[in-house]
């Protein structure tokens, strides 16, 4: 939720940035309408780039438990083939 409000301020101050640069004012009564459309602009992308950190967060942990189950498979696996071979081949 902080993200997505990080991402509406962030998109407020677009449209003061934008306001400075043409040098106008802040606040005038025609204008005043853009604050909440650049500020749910940006909220909607804060929104949508949290939902693709948790999706990227979730693939990590999936593609962590399989890499450590492989490792305890082989573990297992060296253990009962007697494991001497590979102390043998370290050598």
């Amino acid at each position: 939720m902080s993200k997505v409000l990080f991402w509406g301020a962030f998109g407020v101050a677009t449209r003061l940035m934008q306001l400075g640069i043409e040098m106008r004012p802040f606040f005038q009564r025609g204008g005043l309408i853009w604050y909440p459309v650049f500020g749910s602009i940006g909220a909607s992308f804060g929104w949508w780039l949290s939902g693709v950190e948790q999706r990227q967060v979730q693939m990590l942990q999936q593609r962590k438990n399989i890499l450590m189950e492989k490792r305890k498979r082989r573990a297992e696996r060296e253990a009962a083939e007697g494991g001497s071979e590979l102390a043998a081949t370290a050598h």
